[in-house]
């Protein structure tokens, strides 16, 4: 094995955390923790032992189930205080019956329930806050420091990107589009000092003279 129990810089407990990984496939199977005993008998029998937080106590891996952990490689991090260990595994490493506890994928569109007016409000504020503050790097503050001329023409362009995504076939182009248009147009309104509210009162209006259309 490639470490010494006594480079291992332990926490406070006494503790120090443990990656398992594959060595085979490179799959990360789960996350323990070990004292410097369970360290030892690690590094003494080539299987992984653990400490158990909840048990206070000493525990091998697969002493009930039978999937034991077989250690090929120990290594110790920069810092010394986190161990990785690579193993050949005798069946899944999680108590669920998963091959490995990381089994779930976070999902990366999901989005806190929202509707678009919340969603233009909150974008209408830190836009305004931007004009007040003018913090530095923000290209709203750039647009604001450049003036009105500035905005009208990134404007215009985002009016003619989002007329030649609605051309094409690829939705998802049209919705971004059509984000940096709403995006420069309330930066627009802001500059002119118009609100939200006025905007949304005007379409009521329209609306009920209209018939509703």
């Amino acid at each position: 094995m490639n470490i010494k129990v006594e480079d291992v810089k332990f926490d406070e407990r006494g503790l120090v955390p443990a990656i398992v990984q594959d060595a085979r496939t490179r799959q990360v199977l789960m996350v323990a923790y070990m004292n410097a005993e369970s360290l030892s008998r690690t590094l003494e029998t080539q299987e992984t032992w653990f400490w158990s937080r909840s048990r206070s106590s000493i525990w091998h891996k697969g002493e009930t189930s039978g999937n034991t952990q077989r250690v090929i490689e120990a290594h110790l991090d920069c810092d010394n205080d986190t161990i990785l260990l690579m193993v050949e595994p005798e069946g899944p490493a999680c108590h669920t019956g998963k091959t490995s506890c990381f089994d779930r994928e976070i999902e990366e569109n999901a989005l806190p329930d929202s509707n678009l007016g919340e969603v233009l409000d909150s974008l209408y504020a830190i836009v305004e806050s931007r004009k007040q503050q003018r913090p530095a790097g923000s290209y709203t503050t750039y647009l604001f420091d450049q003036g009105l001329d500035k905005i009208l023409k990134k404007l215009g362009e985002e009016s003619s990107e989002t007329i030649i995504a609605a051309k094409n076939e690829d939705r998802s182009a049209l919705v971004k589009e059509t984000s940096d248009l709403l995006y420069h147009l309330i930066v627009l309104l802001v500059e002119r000092g118009v609100t939200l509210q006025e905007v949304c009162n005007e379409l009521t209006v329209r609306r009920f003279k209209r018939g509703g259309e």
